[in-house]
């Protein structure tokens, strides 16, 4: 039986090249935080330590699964203020790779003999560590609506049902047509179509997009763009990086006390997100993440944009 019909109306002519992740050696899901529901649901651990600095969706599986979580702390390198002592074996550690900046840390981290969970949903390129449960996010790092990745030698023996991405679509095609800016709404509409959804698998929609994708150009763009900011922002930035050169970051992370700074960029239509506003929910305005979250300006060096873009970029922040 054929999966389409043949003849009638196009749809999306599409490259039929190969996923960066192959499906072969990982599972291939439709949201990142459903990765870390099929983790926390298979090895059924009873406490995960999770860290104030991230994202509130990570949340949703503990609150669906009823399994309880504890914060931890990060020091200025975004490396964990911990005692793994604490660990046992109903319990795991949960760290988030940021900016897709922490590849050698996360090696580190690795030779801990505790249960650990990486969030590489900011660092798409980054090798998964065997023995190691990692996630994936693509939607940080490529236009399609949803779709995650997720590298684990515990199945489960659910059968899993095809999720459907077309409807989520409209916001891609939208800026392609009138604007970010029109679009933004919309934007915000398929962010909460993902709340609470089931496990499922990645839709055909976006595994399609995903394997006609050109991998090596969006690697040798952003790690260009990284570079050349970084060369001129190095002695300026709060947050001191040390990039290896496999990293592909998700953003250049500006730390400053230019209070002033995200206004003039977007006041020039250059639109740099928030990572993450609910952590100064959780968190006391003396904490570091507190000011993190304050204080970091994420800059988009993405492949959409050239070495002119950066240029313009530093004129904003220099002022001039």
């Amino acid at each position: 039986m054929l999966n389409d019909a043949i003849g009638g109306y196009f749809g999306l002519d599409l490259r039929e090249k190969e996923a960066y992740h192959k499906e072969k050696k990982c599972i291939a899901l439709n949201t990142s935080r459903n990765c870390l529901e099929y983790i926390l649901f298979g090895r059924n651990y009873q406490l995960v330590f999770i860290p104030y600095f991230t994202c509130e969706a990570i949340l949703e599986p503990f609150n669906k699964l009823n399994i309880q979580f504890e914060f931890y702390s990060i020091d200025e390198n975004l490396e964990p203020i911990f005692d793994f002592n604490k660990l046992d074996s109903n319990a795991a550690f949960l760290y988030t790779n940021y900016f897709g900046l922490k590849d050698n840390y996360i090696k580190e981290l690795a030779a801990q003999d505790v249960n650990l969970i990486i969030d590489n949903s900011q660092s798409f390129f980054s090798k998964p560590i065997s023995g190691i449960d990692t996630f994936y996010s693509a939607r940080k790092f490529i236009g399609v609506a949803d779709g995650a990745y997720l590298y684990t030698n515990k199945m489960l023996s659910t059968s899993l049902e095809l999720d459907y991405s077309f409807e989520r679509m409209g916001h891609l095609l939208k800026r392609l047509d009138v604007g970010a800016e029109d679009a933004y709404a919309m934007f915000l509409d398929n962010d909460a179509s993902l709340v609470n959804q089931p496990i499922k698998k990645m839709s055909r929609l976006t595994q399609k997009i995903l394997s006609a994708v050109d991998y090596d150009f969006i690697k040798a763009r952003r790690i260009e763009n990284f570079d050349f900011l970084h060369s001129r922002l190095n002695v300026s930035n709060l947050l001191k990086l040390n990039k290896n050169e496999d990293e592909v970051p998700m953003v250049y992370p500006y730390r400053t006390n230019d209070v002033e700074l995200k206004k003039r960029l977007r006041n020039c239509k250059i639109f740099c997100p928030t990572y993450w506003p609910n952590v100064k929910e959780w968190c006391s305005d003396i904490q570091l993440e507190y000011k993190l979250t304050e204080e970091i300006i994420a800059i988009p060096i993405d492949q959409r944009y050239t070495i002119n873009d950066m240029q313009s970029i530093l004129k904003i922040i220099d002022n001039v």
